[in-house]
């Protein structure tokens, strides 16, 4: 017998060879997967009877999504700040709200996120930057709960400037290095590795907020301790000019010398860079993390992951958050980078879905440090696999189901997600969650959020609302 036994439809394997199995099967027990193979012979095993089984001859199979850039704080800012650059949507609306949270209302955000991502297909994603006001404590003993799997990262700063702009930071998010600083090294003591799920990374922040000896200290701690750095890098032309006019130095090399460059390293957005930087990227095997939801709506700019892919940067997919991208959707991801890549670059063939799929699933694991546990449909892997439905008419016929996903699918064609070898998600219904009362809190507590913050919560839209 099995915990779980998977049978019939398309698996996406996303092992070293990429095969793709036709009627195929998955068995899964204690939380790893056992076996994986054609139907017909896994089912003639009398080892892989199972209570559960999920008949997935309608279905897509694969491995959970790994969303490499979230902002947990932010789902309540959904839809908040359109229609503005970075900067002007970061000091006018972003921040204030963020400097505003409550506990209560950060902790209400990060559950709504959650909720989202899990029904959109995302098995394990990577935290940006937590802060103290947040509570961070309580998410983390959340995301645990919620049976996700996730890379935490806790900010840390000692200035208040974004780039040349010195003093940008709300006051509501400002805190001591030495403050933020003690805070990750106790969040990592209390929670690193726990259950196999939970890691605390470093959150450094933007070049600007950040003193170069702080830089350097970060480095040097999470290097002892084994552990992620994930950092904005390179996302608007100001980044480039704040590092080059005060350090001589182009945004990647300017990462590289202050030892924020390696293999337990997730830059995001990097936009902003020449092929000297991308070399440096791949030579010192730094994992970039693509939002190109985000990239487009703040006009930031579009980052050319066609000549990292093959320069040999291993890039990873992010949503980023709320108000620059709106969803927390993977899937809606994937075909916006598919896209963004023959715009830029005026090359029908400048990217393949295969490699798109790669970036939402075993290159994401890889930036997590997590893709020797998860991240392909492979036997001794933890069972981390999502089911996706394409019985529907926006992805029938299925000639092709690598396309298809890419192209065609969304979040809400995801039916079953296992997580660690437990069923997170079936039928579309949580099963770690209580979907409802998530909603009402999110609805209640973004309400006195705005009212706090000074910011009118109303539509932003040109069109009479009566």
């Amino acid at each position: 017998m099995v915990d779980i036994y998977i049978r019939g439809g398309w698996i996406i394997t996303m092992d070293e060879r990429r095969r793709i199995l036709k009627d195929g099967a998955v068995a899964i027990e204690d939380g790893k997967i056992v076996d994986v193979g054609k139907a017909a012979k896994l089912d003639a095993d009398y080892r892989y009877r199972s209570d559960i089984v999920i008949e997935a001859s309608r279905d897509i199979v694969l491995p959970g999504l790994v969303n490499t850039h979230v902002h947990l704080a932010q789902g309540l800012l959904r839809g908040c700040a359109d229609y503005l650059p970075l900067i002007p949507w970061l000091k006018e609306r972003v921040w204030p709200l963020q400097g505003n949270y409550t506990e209560e209302e950060a902790l209400a955000s990060a559950k709504l996120v959650v909720l989202e991502m899990l029904k959109s297909g995302t098995t394990s994603f990577l935290e940006t930057g937590l802060v103290g006001r947040y509570g961070p404590d309580k998410i983390i003993e959340f995301v645990y709960e919620a049976g996700i799997r996730a890379a935490i990262a806790r900010h840390v700063m000692d200035l208040t400037g974004y780039a040349l702009e010195e003093n940008a930071l709300h006051p509501g998010l400002i805190e001591p290095g030495d403050t933020s600083l003690k805070d990750v090294l106790r969040l990592y003591s209390k929670y690193h590795g726990w259950g196999n799920r939970i890691w605390i990374w470093f959150g450094p922040r933007t070049p600007g907020a950040v003193s170069q000896e702080l830089y350097r200290e970060i480095s040097r701690r999470a290097r002892e301790l084994g552990t992620g750095i994930t950092m904005h890098l390179a996302e608007v032309s100001e980044d480039v000019e704040y590092t080059v006019k005060t350090f001589g130095k182009k945004p990647v090399e300017f990462a590289h010398w202050l030892g924020l460059t390696g293999r337990n390293v997730v830059l995001v957005h990097v936009v902003w860079v020449d092929t000297g930087e991308i070399k440096l990227l791949a030579e010192t095997g730094t994992s970039v993390s693509h939002n190109p939801s985000s990239n487009m709506k703040l006009a930031s700019g579009g980052a050319r992951i066609s000549d990292m892919l093959g320069k040999g940067v291993n890039v990873a997919l992010g949503t980023d958050g709320g108000p620059s991208n709106n969803t927390y959707d993977v899937l809606r991801e994937m075909k916006h980078a598919a896209l963004l890549q023959p715009l830029i670059t005026r090359r029908a063939d400048s990217i393949r879905a295969e490699q798109v799929i790669e970036m939402a699933t075993i290159n994401g694991a890889k930036a997590l440090m997590i893709d020797k546990l998860v991240g392909s449909i492979e036997k001794g892997k933890r069972a981390d696999i999502i089911v996706v439905d394409y019985w529907q008419p926006h992805l029938r016929p299925l000639s092709n189901p690598v396309s298809h996903l890419v192209y065609s699918a969304s979040g809400h064609d995801v039916k079953h997600s296992i997580i660690d070898g437990k069923l997170v998600m079936f039928e579309r219904r949580v099963l770690t969650l209580d979907e409802e009362a998530i909603l009402r809190e999110a609805e209640k507590s973004a309400g006195s959020l705005y009212e706090r913050a000074g910011i009118c919560a109303k539509p932003d839209t040109i069109w009479p609302v009566e």
